[in-house]
């Protein structure tokens, strides 16, 4: 017989009696709040052509790296779920994901998936080989229908604005046939230039070809370089995109004279750019952006600290976000100390910060935006988005930089359906966060409500403009 799938209404709220009702009282008054996703990695041909997703496997296994990395780590062969682009039936490779489903178990995404599976879809038992089956034909059936189609989807998850996250060398095609459709789903762009800073980003070369293509300047002369950023950052601001962002291995910056800046960047356009050259040109970069962002307004995410694809058969094999991406230790206090001597103190910049490195939390990253106008802190990121590193994330940052020194929530996933799942996740924490406040009479119960707020809707609003 089947086991029941349910979703507890109180689940992640504070096990203490007194401290759950306060909590509940305060999840109430968020849980149906707008959705403002500011950064993720949604695919905006989703939204452009409002087509059926395929199957269960398509939509929720292939997409997320969450999910096949697991896998891949108890010896599922990749080609087995389809990654990679091999002939497989996605029916077997959902059966696969089925029978291996309990490995999932106290991870964030078993409670992502199961709301999709339980609130989405309507299923009530729990997922597990004996119902893999089961599972394949009603989302199959499902997605099937107009309700199921993406821009219906937006609108029952009530997301009031996403964001996508695009390269200069994008034509962003795709947002410029959602704004010509007339429907009213708000989808913007993000300006992610790594493919064009990093020297060691594959293709580089090429791409400075593409970008000089694209924007009629020559991207390989460094003033018409510069030119060619300002042009495409102007371009995606028409598209509706109010932010950067910036994938770079370390946190490192630096402000190098316009000489020494040109002569490193023939040096990385080079046949043979050396690492201690890329990382400086990477580091003059950030802050080169900073300064561009005070000029067109565009809030600058900084997503420092991971080493991409580790695993060097698989990137060979796959390619890139393949699940090999390791977190790394990150320092900030030294590292943005060149941007920050620059720009730190001009309120029109906006610089939101990222760790995948929790050691930073009290020690550096919480007195930093405690300090300096510039900074904000993003949300516990990647590895870290999940029950316990939100709690970590409020108990190590709060006292320093206060709550309004953060930017809210954003999911930054490419996994459409869990979008809602994320936040309510993130909402869950924060009410339970700030109903022990209010326990500990650190809070008046109005000032939670408040925040409570603030924490789900209104930071990430204000915090990147939107």
């Amino acid at each position: 017989m089947a086991r029941p799938l349910v979703l507890h209404p109180d689940r992640l709220l504070p096990a203490d009696p007194t401290t759950r009702s306060i909590a509940r009282a305060l999840y109430d008054q968020v849980a149906k709040l707008p959705i403002v996703s500011p950064h993720g990695h949604t695919d905006p041909a989703w939204f452009a052509t409002d087509a059926a997703f395929e199957n269960a496997t398509e939509l929720l296994l292939k997409p997320d790296h969450y999910v096949f990395r697991m896998l891949y780590s108890q010896g599922v062969a990749l080609e087995s779920l389809g990654i990679g682009g091999g002939a497989v039936d996605p029916r077997a490779a959902w059966a696969i994901f089925a029978a291996n489903y309990h490995l999932f178990r106290g991870t964030p995404t078993r409670l992502w998936l199961d709301w999709v599976f339980a609130e989405a879809f309507g299923l009530d038992v729990q997922f597990e080989a004996a119902t893999a089956g089961h599972y394949y034909d009603a989302i199959g059936a499902a997605l099937a229908t107009p309700a199921f189609r993406p821009r219906a989807l937006f609108d029952r998850f009530g997301i009031e604005v996403i964001a996508t996250t695009e390269s200069p060398l994008d034509t962003l095609d795709h947002h410029r046939a959602i704004r010509a459709s007339g429907w009213g789903g708000r989808v913007i762009t993000a300006y992610r230039p790594d493919a064009v800073v990093d020297p060691e980003f594959e293709g580089f070369a090429a791409n400075l070809t593409r970008l000089s293509d694209l924007t009629g300047e020559d991207a390989f002369n460094y003033d018409g370089y510069l030119a060619a950023h300002r042009q495409r950052r102007a371009f995606f601001a028409s598209m509706g995109a109010t932010s950067t962002d910036h994938g770079h291995p370390t946190a490192a910056t630096a402000d190098l004279s316009p000489a020494d800046a040109a002569a490193l960047f023939t040096r990385v356009t080079g046949d043979a750019v050396t690492r201690p050259d890329a990382e400086l040109f990477r580091a003059h970069m950030l802050t080169v952006m900073a300064g561009m962002s005070i000029d067109d307004g565009l809030v600058m995410q900084l997503h420092p600290g991971s080493f991409r694809n580790h695993n060097p058969s698989l990137f060979a094999r796959f390619g890139r976000d393949k699940g090999a991406d390791i977190p790394m230790a990150t320092e900030y206090v030294h590292g943005l100390r060149p941007l920050l001597a620059r720009y730190g103190n001009d309120p029109r910049l906006t610089l939101i910060l990222f760790t995948l490195d929790e050691t930073t939390y009290s020690r550096e990253l919480a007195p930093l935006a405690g300090h300096y106008p510039a900074l904000r802190l993003g949300p516990p990121w990647w590895f870290h988005d999940s029950p316990e590193g939100m709690h970590r994330f409020r108990e190590q940052v709060t006292e320093t930089a206060g709550f309004y020194n953060t930017a809210g929530f954003n999911d930054d996933t490419r996994a459409f359906m869990s979008i809602p799942a994320r936040h309510d996740v993130a909402r869950r924490i924060d009410c339970g966060f700030l109903a022990r406040l209010v326990a500990e009479h650190q809070l008046e119960d109005w000032e939670a409500a408040e925040l409570a707020v603030d924490l789900s809707y209104g930071l990430a609003k204000r915090a990147y403009k939107l």
